[in-house]
């Protein structure tokens, strides 16, 4: 059985991902791409790439091997950021092996049509194509793979991109942590060519990640803060096993929060725009407004620096922002997409990507310095809390919940539209919704007095599961 997750098909290789999966999904989508090809003077060509994991040639060579069987042409580039991967992918299809930032036990395939993640409507027509189990194209339609490497174009097109932005990086000592992860093929190099002094670590790929786990957190990154504090380093950067996410840390070692990383970005791309088309004034000219798409658990300091900079933020569901980038209206012009830790940045491309995050970053860390990116935002106490509750009783209990989290704060604006999200006269904010992976319903909380707001929500949502 397949199915997609949010970020694509993931899972153990032991009892889901396995061969004979890759194979059937290779298939499906070739067959798709066959579907929806209007003229065919030569077959369709799909890209298949791979993260470190042990698991991924065996994996990628069963994806070609589906691909193939479908009547179109496999090209191989090898062992590749995610980021690489979509940026190949651009006018053609690609495939991802990868489990992103998931034990090494793991592995996923991620799918691309032209630089962008599939959505919800392709992978429902591909999970309907494995489950019919169809034949094959005809024997004489069958393809052969070809081979190309897009990693150095693609290290140039970053480059040449981040330059736009901030100052020369001569002289910007970075630590970057790559995990045993993709990350070893691009960052460093990236920074590098702009000028820093990129020193990395971890930089040898190895699908065990014997260095730290492949997610980046507080207490993986353990070794690598006291290492950046220990350095002398202007800022550190982690990234996961695939280098679609990025985690920053100051001078100190010390982690910086995922929103005001993205309230950085979100807001000193909102002020390019403003800035670049009018003057700042955006009553004048007939220039789109500018919009950031982000998620019900992103913070509202995000809102503050993009409201500010004369923007408007957008929210979609968790796994949704390429599909909310889709829905925005032609008289406005998306700037910028995140949700934490996972930066889109429309101008250079329509994938989750890591390095170039890392890439503009340091541009501006060059300019400004890290500490004065974060003192216009404020960082207030913030808190996740996990409440058990089984998958069957999650809809009623969010329904109960939509009425009763607006009585229990009842001076707060309320929207249900991807879970129930209080927000503050203070931009302090509050959201409780259902995991879509695990028997919780989660909450998020953001406030000056973020304990009191916890307790009172914890309280009322377990009454609501036990009731």
């Amino acid at each position: 059985m397949v199915q997609f997750g949010t970020a694509g098909i993931r899972g153990s290789v032991a009892d889901h991902v396995r061969p004979a999966l890759a194979l059937s999904v290779g298939e499906a989508v070739g067959r798709l791409v066959v579907e929806t090809t209007d003229s065919r003077e030569s077959a369709p060509e799909i890209v298949i790439g791979r993260d470190g994991r042990t698991t991924g040639p065996a994996l990628a060579a069963a994806l070609e091997a589906g691909v193939a069987a479908a009547g179109c042409r496999p090209v191989r580039i090898g062992q590749v950021p995610t980021p690489t991967l979509a940026f190949a992918s651009r006018g053609r299809h690609g495939l991802m092996v990868t489990a992103s930032h998931n034990p090494p036990t793991d592995n996923g395939i991620k799918c691309f049509v032209d630089g962008q993640e599939f959505d919800s409507d392709r992978e429902s027509r591909i999970e309907q194509y494995v489950a019919d189990n169809r034949p094959p194209a005809d024997w004489d339609n069958w393809e052969s793979s070809s081979t190309t490497d897009p990693l150095p174009a693609y290290r140039q097109a970053v480059v040449k991109y981040a330059r736009q932005f901030g100052s020369d990086c001569d002289g910007l000592r970075v630590a970057v942590d790559c995990g045993n992860g993709m990350a070893a093929m691009a960052t460093p190099q990236v920074l590098r060519e702009l000028g820093a002094d990129a020193i990395a670590f971890n930089a040898t790929v190895d699908g065990h990640f014997p260095a730290r786990p492949s997610k980046p957190t507080p207490e993986t990154l353990a070794e690598f803060r006291t290492v950046v504090d220990d350095g002398e380093f202007a800022f550190g950067i982690a990234h996961d096993g695939d280098a679609d996410r990025i985690v920053i840390l100051d001078g100190d070692g010390q982690i910086v929060h995922e929103d005001t990383v993205l309230a950085i970005l979100a807001g000193y791309y909102t002020r390019q725009y403003v800035d670049g088309q009018n003057g700042g004034d955006r009553d004048a000219g007939d220039a789109a407004d500018p919009v950031v798409i982000t998620t019900p658990n992103a913070s509202g300091r995000v809102d503050e620096q993009v409201t500010a900079a004369g923007g408007r933020i957008e929210r979609v569901q968790l796994g949704g922002l390429h599909e909310g980038i889709a829905a925005v209206g032609a008289d406005e012009q998306v700037v910028f997409a995140a949700e934490p830790w996972k930066h889109i940045h429309p101008e250079f491309g329509t994938w989750t990507d890591g390095i170039t995050s890392a890439a503009v970053l340091s541009r501006l860390v060059a300019n400004e310095g890290l500490a004065a990116l974060r003192e216009p935002i404020t960082e207030r106490p913030y808190r996740k809390v996990s409440v058990d509750c089984p998958d069957a009783a999650k809809a009623a209990a969010m329904e109960q919940l939509e009425t009763e989290l607006p009585e229990a704060f009842p001076d707060a604006d309320v929207s249900v539209d991807h879970g129930v999200r209080l927000t503050f006269e203070d931009a302090s904010w509050l959201l409780v919704r259902p995991s879509g992976t695990e028997p919780y319903i989660r909450l998020y909380a953001e406030s000056d007095s973020v304990d009191a707001v916890v307790e009172t929500a914890t309280t009322l949502i377990e009454q609501v599961v036990d009731a």
